[in-house]
């Protein structure tokens, strides 16, 4: 199993959601999150007055797949999420050692 972290732009969050249901992953965990890479913010104007807007809203999607669908969903979320701008966000791969369904008890792909 994959837990793949993707952080992306908010209004490109209802695009990949429906992208990613298009491809069977029906489970995911959205965020609402802060943070700046490579763009470092930016200077706002407000009232007169500049200031600087050190992190910059995102969205930090968390999806659980088994290891043959991590290739695609990691795909579908950078071919859905990129505007070719930068800030377009990253996306994070990382093995799963085990999950389990709290209600039923069921464990491993069966869980999720």
């Amino acid at each position: 199993m994959k837990l793949i972290e993707a952080i992306i732009k908010p209004f490109k969050l209802d695009e990949v959601k429906d992208a990613l249901n298009e491809i069977g992953i029906e489970g995911i965990t959205v965020s609402e999150v802060k943070g700046y890479g490579r763009q470092k913010g930016h200077t706002e104007l407000y009232r007169g007055a500049e200031y600087v807007v050190d992190f910059i809203p995102k969205v930090k999607l968390e999806i659980v797949v088994a290891d043959e669908l991590a290739a695609k969903a990691v795909t579908t979320i950078e071919d859905t999420a990129k505007t070719g701008r930068i800030g377009d966000g990253k996306i994070f791969i990382l093995s799963l050692e085990e999950a389990v369904r709290i209600r039923t008890g069921e464990k491993g792909d069966e869980a999720i």
